[in-house]
């Protein structure tokens, strides 16, 4: 909010010239920080203590139990800048730089840390819903900074934003909505929208549902369902007459699926034999440490044997000749020759028989 709406809504500026005396109690804060923050909080923790001694606040660094707190003093006029300080030092833990964690002791700038640790159970899950937010490139989570004027930092399992209040809202809704399984691109979408909206002086004091996205999963009824399954039935078929194969039945398919499905028993399956076990079994556990060793050089030659063995009868079947038929001689050419004449002479002789033996039952019908 700035100075100018200030006055115009009644709201009295708090400065240092009008101090009403020391605070009766003391308020400090602490948080805890990560290790690897340690050595950049170092750095910069002398321009943190001269940003918070302009209001009043103290602060300490305590490396030992890596905590960073702070506290008013008798200087501290602003009852509100407490809390602020509490969300600097917040953000610091949180990874955000120095540069960007004191704009939250400007009144038009508040946080938010989102905690997503626990919205999912798995860990690969987890890992692509996160980054899902930050998106290629950064894209989307730049898409985000831009439509809400907030800045906003993945790390670890929180989400930290800074911005205007109202920004903060859509912000963490698009955030859990996103470790929810819903895309943040439908957020974004929605935003951009009420953005254009915003500039029609015509729609302000209308609905704007009528124009905004609705996304919604589509439910198929049981009618929708059975009709996707005829549909991939009479394809199968189509494929199978094609290919010269019996079309099958619903009841067919129903068959071969209730097949598919494993017939269920109470009982759990047997106990796989340990390693002991198996050394029990086969006496290479009573074995001494020598003769373990001893054995297994055996079988690794053993084995190395086999697979040179293997590998050189491979080699061996690309120098193998292959079978030639040899050219017949000039006498088994006469004599095949020979052959074939006497066959069709045989031949011949039969067909003779036949006509000959044909031609006498025509004679004797005809006489009778």
């Amino acid at each position: 909010m700035s100075e100018e709406e200030q006055v115009e809504l009644g709201i009295r500026m708090i400065s240092t010239n009008n101090k009403a005396g020391a605070f009766a109690e003391e308020s400090s804060f602490a948080t805890l920080f990560p290790k690897y923050r340690e050595k950049y909080l170092r750095e910069v923790w002398s321009a943190v203590t001269r940003a918070l001694e302009s209001h009043g606040i103290a602060c300490t660094l305590d490396l030992v139990h890596g905590s960073m707190s702070v506290r008013t003093t008798r200087k501290t006029y602003d009852p509100y800048i407490i809390l602020k300080s509490r969300d600097l030092i917040k953000l610091l833990a949180r990874g955000v730089a120095l540069t960007q964690a004191s704009k939250i002791l400007n009144d038009d700038i508040s946080c938010d840390i989102i905690k997503i640790g626990n919205l999912v159970r798995n860990k690969e899950r987890f890992v692509k819903r996160r980054q899902r937010i930050i998106g290629p490139d950064g894209s989307t989570l730049k898409a985000i900074e831009l439509l809400t004027q907030c800045y906003v930092l993945v790390q670890g399992s929180t989400v930290s934003v800074m911005g205007p209040h109202k920004s903060l809202k859509e912000v963490r809704r698009i955030v859990l909505d996103c470790m929810k399984n819903i895309h943040p691109i439908y957020r974004i979408k929605e935003l951009m929208i009420r953005r254009e909206l915003a500039k029609d002086p015509a729609l302000a004091t209308q609905s704007w549902d009528r124009f905004l996205p609705n996304f919604r999963k589509n439910h198929l009824k049981t009618s929708e369902k059975t009709l996707k399954k005829n549909e991939k039935l009479e394809k199968r078929n189509t494929a199978r007459i094609a290919a010269g194969l019996e079309p099958e039945t619903p009841s067919d398919v129903v068959e071969r699926e209730r097949k598919k499905k494993k017939v269920y028993t109470p009982f759990p399956p047997a106990q796989l034999p340990r390693k002991v076990d198996l050394q029990l079994e086969s006496g290479e556990y009573f074995l001494k440490k020598h003769e373990k060793e001893a054995k297994e050089s055996k079988e690794r030659k053993q084995k190395q044997t086999e697979t040179t063995e293997k590998r050189r009868a491979e080699r061996a079947e690309a120098f193998v000749a292959p079978v030639e038929e040899a050219e017949p001689s000039v006498d088994e050419k006469r004599e095949r020759e020979r052959r074939k004449r006497k066959v069709g002479e045989e031949r011949e002789g039969e067909g003779d028989e036949e006509g000959s033996k044909k031609k006498k039952k025509k004679k004797k019908e005809v006489e009778v």
